[in-house]
C-alpha cells in the first residue's frame, strides 16, 4: 500500500510541475515564455556538450578521437539539414561506430 501511494504522489507531482507552466501562463505572448523558448534551447545544447566530453581525457586511449569525430558529425549535419534530432542520433552513431568498431 505504502508503495502505491508513494507512485501516486510521484505521478501527481510530475504532473503538476507540467501543467502548472500553461495553468500560469495561459497567453503565450508573456516575455518569460518568449525569454525561455530562445534561450533555453541553446542552454541545453550547450549543458549537454559540456556533460558529454567532461571526461575525456586528450593523453590516454584514444586521446578523444571518437568524440571528436561525433562532435564534429553533430556540427556538419546540423549545418547541412537544420535538423536538431538528425543531428544527436548522427552524431551518437558516429561515435559509437568510432568506439565499437575502430578501438575495440
Amino acid at each position: 500500500m505504502h508503495d502505491l501511494l508513494l507512485i501516486a504522489v510521484i505521478a501527481f507531482v510530475t504532473l503538476l510541475t507540467r501543467l502548472l507552466p500553461f495553468l500560469l501562463f495561459k497567453n503565450h505572448t508573456h516575455p518569460i515564455i518568449e525569454y525561455l523558448g530562445n534561450v533555453l534551447p541553446f542552454a541545453i545544447m550547450a549543458m549537454l556538450v559540456v556533460y558529454c566530453l567532461k571526461g575525456v581525457d586528450l593523453l590516454s586511449g584514444n586521446h578523444g578521437i571518437c568524440e571528436i569525430l561525433g562532435v564534429l558529425a553533430v556540427i556538419g549535419l546540423h549545418l547541412w539539414k537544420r535538423n536538431t534530432l538528425l543531428s544527436i542520433f548522427g552524431g551518437t552513431i558516429v561515435y559509437m561506430l568510432c568506439v565499437q568498431v575502430l578501438f575495440i
